[in-house]
């Protein structure tokens, strides 16, 4: 009687801890510095926007809890391998040289590079790029695509660790162009002290994008990872990502199967 008692408890056990491993909320991983209209505060001090939507979505599609958790971009990936947060959803492209360090779900939308400039600049890229100074943030997919494609255009590339750093310096005249997400550059031009300033461009598809956007996951999240593709497939399939897509940036940019 005492080895089958002993399986009972160990089994009731496990079971209690898996329980409880699914009811703690997901970490739900995104920059500390607003990216609107994808990631940014409310007037009312809570994180908003395109995927901080869609996180939430996603999680009540697998039935959890999800907890917004802001870290620092740059140290995202990290935050991610030190099981401070459980998925980055922060319009994070998939690429090969993040492949080698942690997985990705599917991709779930996808936007390309554009240059914006001041109205009156005669600019057709790459051609038109030489003798000018270029604002990219760091550590992102446009930044990648600058110092690979770019390098022999003449342009003088300038890395920033913020977005908003970029556009203010864009706008002070301490650079003449920035390189950022098109959809991000779109909500920019909205503000009345961009006024003045136009895309000019859009770059090309290129290695540097890689496939989309996805969320990012630990290697060994095989089961966080099968859920959250299921959950992007239901988003996607019952309207919420279009529905969401169009309320924050105005177009459909879902990635569509």
């Amino acid at each position: 009687m005492t080895f089958p008692l002993k399986s009972a408890i160990a089994a009731a056990t496990l079971s209690l801890a898996v329980t409880a491993q699914a009811s703690e909320p997901i970490k739900v991983g995104i920059s500390g510095e607003p990216y609107p209209p994808f990631t940014f505060k409310a007037a009312s001090g809570d994180w908003t926007g395109f995927e901080v939507d869609l996180a939430l979505a996603l999680c009540d599609a697998m039935g959890r809890n999800c907890e917004i958790t802001p870290t620092g971009w740059s140290g995202i990936i990290a935050s991610l391998n030190a099981e401070r947060i459980d998925m980055i959803m922060n319009s994070m492209s998939i690429t090969a040289k993040r492949q080698r360090v942690i997985d990705f779900t599917r991709p779930y939308y996808f936007t390309p590079g554009a240059y914006v400039a001041a109205d009156e600049r005669e600019m057709n890229s790459p051609e038109d790029l030489d003798g000018l100074v270029m604002g990219v943030q760091a550590a992102t997919t446009n930044a990648t695509y600058a110092r690979r494609a770019l390098r022999d255009s003449g342009v003088d590339i300038r890395l920033y660790n913020q977005a908003e750093q970029v556009n203010n310096d864009l706008l002070s005249g301490r650079l003449d162009v920035i390189l950022a997400d098109e959809i991000a550059m779109l909500q920019f031009l909205d503000r009345d002290e961009a006024e003045g300033f136009e895309i000019k461009a859009t770059a090309p598809r290129h290695a540097a994008y890689g496939e989309g956007v996805g969320i990012g996951l630990r290697q060994a999240d095989d089961e966080l990872e099968a859920s959250l593709n299921d959950a992007i497939a239901t988003v996607i399939e019952d309207g919420t990502c279009a529905s969401l897509s169009e309320q924050y940036l105005g177009t459909d940019v879902c990635v569509y199967d």
